[in-house]
């Protein structure tokens, strides 16, 4: 499938993933609510949280009700990137009850997970905040979700990385190995994005200094410094310095809450962390009915 431009794919990951999750869960239809509810029932119904984050996904649970019933009268009462406290009403739905229930599992599994994602990219972004780096997610995501998932990073005060394999060069541990050293990986992969005529930025993994001495003279856009702990860090951020060499640089690996700040504060420019999507605790939230 082509696309006229990036932003038309990444709506269209969007509109699918939205619409094969709302699928997955009815396929014939809700037999629950068919079987119980009477279909021109009226009602209201209220989704609140259960615990305090910050609430994402709400544009997102929007459109999944919104699917099932476009006549649906929705409030928001909170925005993505809100930080709410438990009892906090966030979305506010009347209409038809059939359809509410049948987009309510897929509506809540969306904002859960994406609001457990940006409290917790948002605990992160507090403790760095004082400094110039950047928090970036990674492709660890759930198969099918990482438009939502990257999308949560960036609500919770983080930027995006690579989407995918497709907007970048990552030249990883794996890439060097086979082909022999990080001169000519490089060499090929500048090759290649000049013969393809591809405006994407080249990023070098290094695992030691001495690495880190080859690739400065390869002209990468951004070094990423693979589990280095924050000494070799800030030794990292000196050697690039007293080379004149422009380059950004990146920290990867073995970082958690306990030692983002000290990283942060070595000067790199971002910080990657794949706990931002890859084992997040989904914010507890909840949605209850009144009849009219």
């Amino acid at each position: 499938m082509k696309y006229k431009a990036l932003n038309d794919f990444y709506e269209g990951c969007r509109a699918r993933a939205i619409m094969l999750a709302l699928e997955e869960d009815r396929y014939t239809g809700d037999i629950t609510t068919l079987a119980t509810i009477d279909p021109q029932q009226g009602g209201r119904a209220v989704i609140r949280a259960k615990e305090c984050g910050v609430v994402a996904g709400v544009a997102v649970a929007l459109e999944v009700f919104v699917a099932c019933d476009p006549a649906l009268a929705i409030i928001a009462h909170h925005q993505d990137g809100d930080a709410v406290d438990c009892g906090d009403l966030i979305l506010e739905l009347s209409g038809k009850l059939t359809p509410i229930l049948i987009g309510e599992r897929t509506a809540l599994n969306f904002m859960q997970r994406m609001s457990g994602i940006a409290t917790k990219t948002r605990g992160y972004a507090d403790l760095v905040k004082h400094t110039g780096a950047k928090l970036l997610d990674t492709r660890k995501t759930v198969p099918g979700l990482r438009y939502f998932d990257k999308e949560a990073v960036r609500i919770g005060g983080g930027t995006n990385h690579r989407f995918g394999l497709f907007d970048m060069i990552l030249i990883k541990d794996n890439h060097i190995d086979a082909s022999g050293s990080i001169t000519e990986a490089m060499q090929r992969a500048k090759a290649y994005r000049s013969t393809h005529e591809l405006e994407v930025k080249i990023e070098t993994e290094v695992r030691s200094l001495e690495e880190l001495r080859e690739v400065l003279s390869c002209q990468s856009d951004i070094i990423l410094l693979d589990n280095f702990t924050p000494v070799l860090l800030g030794e990292a951020v000196q050697l690039v310095k007293s080379s004149g060499v422009v380059v950004l640089l990146e920290a990867s690996g073995n970082i958690g809450l306990h030692n983002v700040k000290e990283i942060a504060e070595t000067g790199v420019d971002y910080i990657s962390l794949g706990e931002l999507t890859h084992s997040v605790k989904a914010l507890d939230l909840s949605m209850t009915i009144k009849l009219d």
